[in-house]
């Protein structure tokens, strides 16, 4: 330690001295009116060296300052992003509460306005294949379902059960195309048969001078021993009428959409014991 300082006096003696006289200056600047010639040597010789050091504590300073604010605002933005997801998906669970009801809303109306005992169930799967248009609910056998009870939605007519386990149905849709539907126009009662044609419908045996235009709203006629007298099924689309022939072709869009078909009624003929 003693050779350190031996080693180092001279610069040491010389801080000590400077230092001893800008304390001695601090101290009577204050009780001064004018400066010295020393005063101002000082002032001018510490002056560039107090500039440096206040710039550069300065500049530290808004450094330091400006990281902890990016620090902070990062958090913000993570704890505001997180609350925008969590809002986002509130709001479409209240969104799809909202058409649920909606839907449910809208087969109580039709369920009344039928006047029959229905049973409701959740469409829980579809089938996937390009020939067949079929759906599968979550109703059975255990809740009084059977072959052949027709399903409808508010819109019109969907199908009907084909084959039943406990807990499960099986639903062909109108639109496939060993479905037949015994169907009129409601305009003026002409008859004919609704079969499937995948996405569509075909208005069958429609006689070629029977007065039905495009717009016009097929029911079910009720004589087909599925669908109750005047269940929507569709409106035509198209009319094609060759020069020679007993019928016309017609070509109809189903009342329901099937795309979107989640909710349906199945019409009972006795309630459910």
């Amino acid at each position: 330690m003693l050779d350190l300082l031996k080693k180092y006096r001279t610069p040491l003696l010389s801080g000590i001295l400077i230092l001893i006289a800008l304390l001695f200056y601090s101290a009577n600047l204050r009780s001064q009116e004018k400066t010295t010639i020393f005063e101002r040597t000082v002032l001018q010789l510490t002056a560039p060296l107090q500039n440096g050091i206040s710039f550069a504590w300065n500049s530290v300073s808004g450094w330091w300052h400006g990281y902890f604010w990016l620090v902070d605002t990062q958090r913000n933005n993570a704890r505001l992003l997180d609350e925008n997801r969590h809002l986002q998906a509130e709001l479409s669970r209240l969104q799809e509460v909202a058409l649920a009801n909606e839907r449910l809303r809208r087969l109580l109306q039709f369920k009344e306005e039928i006047n029959l005992p229905v049973l409701p169930a959740q469409v829980i799967a579809e089938d996937a294949s390009s020939w067949f248009r079929t759906v599968v609910i979550d109703k059975g056998l255990a809740d009084g379902l059977r072959e052949g009870l027709p399903v409808v939605v508010a819109e019109g007519a969907a199908g009907r059960v084909i084959s039943c386990a406990s807990r499960h149905s099986r639903v062909l849709l109108v639109t496939d195309a060993s479905s037949a539907v015994a169907a009129l126009v409601q305009r003026n009662r002409t008859r004919g048969i609704i079969r499937g044609q995948g996405d569509n419908l075909v208005f069958e045996y429609a006689l070629r001078q029977a007065d039905i235009e495009v717009g016009d709203q097929l029911v079910s006629s009720g004589t087909g021993g599925v669908f109750p007298k005047g269940v929507p099924i569709g409106r035509i689309t198209r009319i094609t009428r060759e020069e020679y022939g007993l019928f016309q072709t017609v070509e109809v869009a189903p009342a329901v959409d099937f795309s979107r078909l989640e909710e349906v009624l199945i019409l009972l003929k006795d309630p459910p014991q």
